[in-house]
């Protein structure tokens, strides 16, 4: 598939079902069964979180083949054993030693998408944890060596990265995205803009809630809707990166209440993209 010109917008992840935040009845009409190919109508993209937590079982990934449209494209975010040892070992007990047998358990969970041209990219997220040092720069060494197959997009959060101008080279390299981020911004973030550093740009709008970033709880402090003007600023950053760049990626990561899919709406209106089912896309003021 030539990915020339292409923006693909849409969301992190596509199914809340519980909580104060769900999306049933804000983006999902009561009794959608089959929520995947319901997104699908109107997005193009989408960025899988699940596969943070666990590597995605390959008959899994291959109904989301199944309940998708021809040319729809998946991200997967990077199983935590990766690039969370801390997480991972308070989530499982285990310590985060990785084996060949992890990478190939998670590759082999991703292969449907690949085989079928859906994978769009892997999304490898770092903490705010984690710096340029020399053991930093040797764990992401490590990964851009193992997932090289793939479009790997980097999310990196410590302003150690950005203050280092040998990043961005660095990541030039092995033809890797540096992930452009935008979230409340305190003394350790990243610089808010960052250098293209591959022949893709990958945008994540995490929400400006900085009043619950850090005591709200994984609802709660993506609580934040984008307005009209900040809209219209990502849209012109998107756009420039754009311009550069074979694909562009945007995820909206404000996922409380179905906030995700109604930017991403406004986002794909902003640049005047085209809208599949634009007349039924519906969501509460």
């Amino acid at each position: 598939m030539n990915d020339a010109g292409l923006i693909r917008i849409g969301t992190s992840g596509w199914s809340y079902p519980k909580g104060e935040g769900t999306w049933n009845g804000y983006f999902y009409p009561p009794g959608t069964s089959h929520e995947l190919e319901y997104y699908s109508r109107f997005f193009n993209t989408v960025e899988v979180n699940s596969t943070f937590y666990r590597p995605p079982d390959p008959r899994v990934s291959e109904g989301w083949v199944r309940n998708t449209p021809d040319g729809f494209l998946f991200t997967v975010k990077l199983w935590q054993k990766f690039t969370h040892p801390a997480m991972y070992h308070s989530a499982t007990g285990e310590q985060a030693i990785i084996s060949s047998a992890d990478v190939e358990l998670f590759k082999r969970g991703i292969e449907p998408l690949a085989k079928s041209g859906k994978m769009g990219a892997i999304l490898t997220q770092f903490p705010p944890s984690f710096t340029a040092d020399a053991h930093g720069k040797h764990i992401l060494k490590a990964i851009l060596n193992t997932f090289g197959e793939y479009r790997l997009a980097i999310e990196l959060r410590n302003k150690s990265w950005s203050d280092d101008p040998a990043t961005s080279g660095f990541l030039r390299e092995y033809n890797a995205c540096w992930v452009q981020i935008d979230e409340p911004k305190f003394d350790f973030s990243i610089a808010s803009e960052v250098p293209s550093t591959s022949d893709a740009s990958y945008f994540r709008f995490h929400g400006r809630n900085t009043e619950m970033w850090w005591k709200g709880d994984n609802e709660t402090r993506y609580m934040y809707l984008y307005s009209e003007s900040e809209i219209d600023q990502l849209s012109r950053q998107v756009s420039k990166a754009s311009g550069n760049s074979k694909i562009t990626f945007a995820f909206f990561n404000n996922h409380y209440k179905a906030n995700a899919p109604r930017n991403a709406g406004d986002l794909i209106k902003s640049l005047q993209l085209p809208f599949n089912n634009f007349r039924d896309f519906r969501l509460p003021e």
